[in-house]
């Protein structure tokens, strides 16, 4: 039990002194993560709400693909991006392994079935009369689009963060194709993993406690935009 409350104990004082590791491991895990997200809500957000008012047996095999890739695990896709990034796969030419835009890159992968299927679950449960409404009064398509993401706010925003805190906590992704290099691609989640194995528990339970601080932060904004938007 002491070896524990010490740990807890040095894992605050690296967090209150401001170790140089451990925030640097979280702005890289903040700028990585919210830059995949960004990406990811630009493609997906327009192709859910497209595949939502198409209702077809070709969009709705789309919608389970997207489903079905939510549930992926993440070694799975950064096994993926591995055989792309590496040397002798397709895309070795670029030289991404084991750099940041690797990781960006399979998180995109990990966030965009989230957006796309939470995306199409909101603007579809919307009233049919909206889209209707719109057309009548002779709505351009982008009015309509702008309309459906005003009325599907709620659900497209929780599935943003959604993405994002799935994004800033996933381990496979990051260890696989970014390698955990030191001021290179070493996030939050790979440095706990590391500084942990190393006996490095102190650090580790650090790097662990900034990690819990955003996944809980981005559950209370979570939590807020539902309260605010039901008001």
């Amino acid at each position: 039990m002491q070896f524990i409350l010490d740990g807890i104990t040095n894992a605050l004082t690296a967090i209150v002194t401001l170790d140089i590791e451990v925030y640097s491991a979280a702005w890289r895990s903040l700028w990585i993560s919210t830059l995949a997200v960004l990406l990811a809500s630009f493609l997906g957000i327009p192709l859910g709400t497209w595949l939502a008012r198409r209702p077809h047996f070709s969009t709705r095999i789309i919608v389970q693909i997207c489903q079905t890739g939510m549930a992926l695990p993440t070694v799975f896709i950064g096994l993926i991006c591995f055989a792309m990034f590496a040397r002798s796969g397709p895309l070795g030419p670029l030289d991404l392994l084991y750099t940041p835009w690797a990781i960006v890159i399979g998180e995109v992968l990990l966030a965009f079935p989230l957006i796309v299927s939470h995306t199409h679950g909101a603007v579809s449960s919307l009233d049919n009369r909206i889209g209707e409404t719109a057309l009548t009064l002779g709505a351009s398509p982008v009015r309509r689009f702008l309309t459906y993401l005003s009325e599907a706010r709620v659900g497209i925003k929780l599935a943003i963060f959604t993405a994002f805190s799935r994004c800033v906590t996933e381990l496979g992704i990051a260890m696989m194709v970014g390698g955990n290099l030191k001021d290179q691609t070493r996030t939050l989640s790979t440095a706990t993993a590391l500084e942990t194995s190393k006996g490095e528990f102190s650090t580790g339970m650090a790097m662990g406690f900034v990690l819990l601080l955003i996944a809980l932060t981005v559950t209370l904004l979570i939590q807020f935009i539902g309260k605010t938007d039901n008001a």
